[in-house]
């Protein structure tokens, strides 16, 4: 992480962290976690099509599936993301 373009803004009712990586870092983060005590962490995934793709077969599909019920599910591709929506493409 670079400190000085990372960020925090705090209001009554929200909080924001901006990450920033350093300029060697390359690649989509997968997850991150969060808490008040390192102890007691929560894990959160970003929004990526592999994440919504692994959660999407979770819920179609929770125990562990035969292929033919892994090739009838939907394909799923995420196509934008922005703070305010996020837009996803099933076949």
């Amino acid at each position: 992480l670079v400190s000085p373009e990372s960020s925090v803004s705090v209001s009554a009712h929200n909080a924001v962290v901006g990450l920033a990586k350093t300029p060697g870092s390359t690649g989509l983060w997968d997850k991150f976690s969060f808490g008040l005590d390192p102890s007691a962490l929560q894990e959160r995934l970003f929004v990526s099509e592999e994440n919504v793709d692994g959660f999407l077969g979770t819920a179609f599909c929770p125990s562990p599936c035969s292929q033919s019920a892994l090739e009838s599910q939907p394909l799923i591709e995420v196509l934008d993301v922005t703070e305010d929506r996020i837009q996803i493409r099933v076949e």
